[in-house]
């Protein structure tokens, strides 16, 4: 059977996410991952989820460095491990700064220690239980966490978009988490990330190159494409780093226009300025069999775990997110 994984941004209640990863699990999806943004609190969400299911891994797509402390993302990822039997997955990233700042009234510096670090800090708390750690940004005396966690060290993964932080996740994590990825993108993103695992003396192999891949199933591409408009504008009008990705696939000028109308309030107009192009490029769209096509090339381009990424809002999100579970489940 072939490795799959479901992810979910928002846009549905944690009840309804809940039911959609219980129809995962029966559809033989690996794993099941969660955001943080703005769409309830990822790890409440995923202990409900652990508790309702048996054998589908858990993880969280992504946690940010910032918003939590070290020590607390170390109890919050031993407390779901626990309640999963051992099926959690700790994904961590640096979000960014544009959420940071401006949504948590937190200062967004030095990302990359700060992430190294964060990672020394969780496993070492899950290892050894009572730490000491004084590093660039952490300063910790005798963190001590006061239960037995199920298991001592739980595999995390790294949100990476650009050849540095890949590097990073080659070097110390179990996986890269990518989104908004194209062909071209997967095939470079993986090179890089097994750069960093040589430079650690690893095997590229030993590092899972995951990556969310937004979805939208119908029968009609333009129907598909136009579920998909929403999303993109909202990530090429509110981030740098993703708006650069997409301008990279080929739509600089195009992409520009849409962080424009996005920042300047005209939503509606950003949503139809999104090349349709861009759209077939950038994720999975079209006849759950031009879905399920596009799914094989990303495995070849490199993405060792697929994470079909569905993105609604609405009444209909999870009758959406369904039709796309169901569309792109493993053979």
């Amino acid at each position: 059977m072939e490795r799959i994984g479901v992810g979910f941004s928002g846009g549905m209640s944690p009840q309804d996410i809940v039911e959609c990863v219980k129809v995962a699990e029966e559809l033989g999806y690996e794993s099941a991952w969660v955001a943080e943004g703005h769409g309830g609190d990822q790890f409440s969400i995923l202990t409900a989820c652990a508790v309702a299911t048996e054998r589908i891994k858990l993880g969280t797509s992504i946690t940010s460095v910032y918003v939590r402390t070290a020590p607390t993302i170390a109890m919050a990822a031993a407390s779901v491990d626990y309640f999963s039997g051992g099926r959690f997955i700790l994904g961590l990233g640096t979000s960014h700064k544009v959420q940071v700042e401006p949504e948590h009234g937190l200062e967004f510096t030095r990302p990359v220690p700060r992430l190294r670090e964060c990672v020394d800090i969780v496993r070492a708390i899950l290892k050894d239980s009572d730490v000491n750690y004084h590093g660039e940004i952490y300063n910790i005396d005798r963190f001590d966490l006061w239960f037995e966690p199920l298991r001592q060290e739980i595999p995390i993964f790294v949100a990476a978009v650009f050849p540095k932080m890949l590097e990073v996740c080659g070097e110390i994590s179990q996986g890269a988490i990518l989104t908004w990825c194209t062909l071209d993108h997967a095939e470079s993103a993986a090179w890089h990330v097994g750069i960093g695992a040589r430079n650690a003396g690893r095997a590229p192999g030993d590092v899972e190159v995951a990556s969310l891949l937004p979805c939208a199933v119908s029968d009609n591409r333009d129907a598909a494409r136009d579920l998909m408009r929403q999303p993109i504008a909202s990530y090429a009008g509110r981030f740098p780093r993703y708006r650069k990705l997409m301008a990279d696939a080929g739509y600089v000028e195009e992409i520009d226009a849409v962080k424009v109308a996005w920042q300047e309030g005209r939503t509606d107009e950003a949503l139809w300025l999104v090349p349709g192009g861009l759209i077939d490029k950038i994720g999975l769209v079209g006849t759950a069999e031009e879905c399920r096509d596009k799914l094989a090339s990303y495995r070849k381009a490199g993405i060792t775990l697929p994470i079909v990424s569905p993105r609604f809002t609405g009444g209909d999100a999870k009758a959406q997110a369904l039709e796309v579970i169901r569309a792109c489940a493993p053979d």
